[in-house]
This record gives structure tokens, C-alpha cells and sequence, in this order.
């Protein structure tokens, strides 16, 4: 019983923590590299204030709720089809042991977009020890009024080519900055 009382109290601060923080970064550019401010791209989903309207707000604010470690914002996007019952502790410890670097959103498919179904195709750089890349092309499900993450199929990395933006949001071509 005092083993489950502490894990609340390390919850509630954790918790506690990532609100300072994203207040704190609400006037940054957002983490999904939109180039808007935070708090007028991926905020407003994550706080709840809005909804996302289509699958790409959806994809680049699950990716910044990765970044600030919002676990509740994951579950509640995530379809309930596809939790698991120990979610929570799996996105903790994805958090824990993963720095999120950078987004590009490679396509978006919205040709079935009235049937409530949606795609986006995207790679993640992230370190564990080294720096590594997820490519996914993700499914979305338009549901009770709001988009859910559904699944994703896993792709081969993408190849940056040389000269083109670094996607870790430094403006410097690729070769200038991780490329190198």
C-alpha cells in the first residue's frame, strides 16, 4: 500500500512539473516544428481548449505531448481499441528513456477523410543512446466527435538528402548540422 501511495506522490509532482514547464514554453516555437508558436499550434489541443480538426493537428500534437511528457494527452488520443492496460507505464518509460529532436512530416493522405478514416506519414528523430528515427505512416479514426491515433505501419528511414533542412529545426542544411 505505501509502495502505490508513493508512485501517486511521484505522479502528482511529475505532473505538477510538466505543467510549470509548458507554461513556460507556450510563447516557444512548437516542438512539432510547425514553425508556429506553441501555444498557438499544439497547445490548444493539449490543454484541452480545442480539438484537433484533422489527423496532422492530431500527429504533431501526440509528438509535442511526447516532448513535454504529456502521458494523459497520449492516452486520451490513443483509440480506446488499441490501449493497453498497461498503457500508462509503457509511455512512461517511452518518456523516461527518449528525447524527442525533431519532426518532418513527410505526406497526408485525406482521401478518405469523410468516411472519418485519415493518414500521415512521418519520421520522428529521437535519442535513446544514439539518435534514431521512427518513419510511420499513421492511421487516425474520426470518432465521437474527434480524431484518435488508431496504429501505424513502421517504414524504412528516410534519407536526408544533404542540402535540405535539418530536421532538428536549427535552419542550417542537413550536411551543416546532424549530417555531418
Amino acid at each position: 500500500m505505501e509502495h502505490i501511495e508513493k508512485e501517486r506522490v511521484v505522479f502528482a509532482l511529475w505532473n505538477m512539473m510538466e505543467c510549470i514547464l509548458e507554461n513556460n514554453n507556450k510563447k516557444a516555437t512548437c516542438y512539432c516544428r510547425s514553425q508556429k508558436l506553441y501555444e498557438e499550434c499544439c497547445y490548444p489541443f493539449i490543454s484541452g481548449n480545442l480539438k484537433p480538426e484533422i489527423p496532422e493537428q492530431l500527429m504533431r500534437s501526440r509528438y509535442s505531448a511526447f516532448c513535454i511528457k504529456n502521458i494523459e494527452y497520449l492516452i486520451s488520443t490513443h483509440h480506446p481499441s488499441k490501449r493497453q492496460l498497461n498503457e500508462r507505464e509503457i509511455l512512461a518509460q517511452t518518456i523516461h528513456e527518449t528525447q524527442w529532436l525533431g519532426l518532418k512530416v513527410l505526406k497526408t493522405d485525406k482521401t478518405q477523410i469523410n468516411q472519418g478514416i485519415g493518414y500521415v506519414e512521418f519520421a520522428a528523430f529521437y535519442k535513446n543512446s544514439e539518435i534514431e528515427q521512427l518513419h510511420e505512416n499513421s492511421k487516425f479514426i474520426y470518432e465521437n466527435g474527434q480524431w484518435y491515433y488508431f496504429d501505424g505501419v513502421l517504414l524504412d528511414p528516410i534519407k536526408i538528402n544533404r542540402n535540405e533542412l535539418c530536421w532538428c529545426g536549427s535552419l542550417k542544411k542537413y550536411k551543416k548540422c546532424h549530417g555531418k
